[in-house]
């Protein structure tokens, strides 16, 4: 198990100045909503933008938690040290499972993205087929109602936030 100490001597993480806590939680406070907020909007036009949206929003609600809760910014590697952190101060194995299927299927549209810019295909790369379209739109509802959603209602319980 990695430990909180580890991580600030090896730079990943570091403690909140007083004066920065505001900025900062303000920040994630914002981009979790407006990310959630794309995650349903392109989750039929663009659905798998949808389903990385969707992460981020998680990404950033869980920042906001470990910067409002226990005063720790993310600072190196922040996707799989976000994940370190919540899974050290937080004992809850559904939300890092739900947090885990998230950043996977995260790393999974990322690496599509890479390669397709590295080929250069000229296919749209949403659309496709009308098989891929429908097979993307069901996987990002899925995705928005099975992972992200339930991890934000988790999250901001944890938070003390009634939404």
């Amino acid at each position: 198990m990695v430990s909180i100490e580890m991580l600030i001597k090896e730079g990943k993480i570091s403690r909140i100045r007083e004066l920065e806590i505001d900025r900062y939680t303000n920040f994630f406070e914002n981009s979790s909503k407006d990310d959630l907020e794309h995650c349903k909007a392109t989750i039929n036009t663009f659905p798998r933008w949808s389903i990385i949206s969707g992460y981020y929003s998680m990404h950033d609600i869980t920042k906001l938690l470990i910067a409002k809760k226990f005063r720790l910014k993310i600072e190196l590697e922040v996707h799989a040290t976000t994940i370190k952190v919540l899974r050290e101060l937080i004992k809850d194995r559904e939300i890092t499972r739900l947090i885990e299927k998230g950043y996977k299927e995260f790393i999974f549209l990322a690496n599509d993205l890479a390669e397709a810019k590295k080929q250069r295909t000229k296919a749209q790369y949403y659309t496709g087929t009308a098989f891929m379209k429908e097979r993307f739109q069901k996987m990002s509802e899925e995705f928005l109602f099975e992972t992200v959603n339930p991890y934000m209602k988790r999250i901001r319980k944890i938070l003390g936030d009634t939404k």
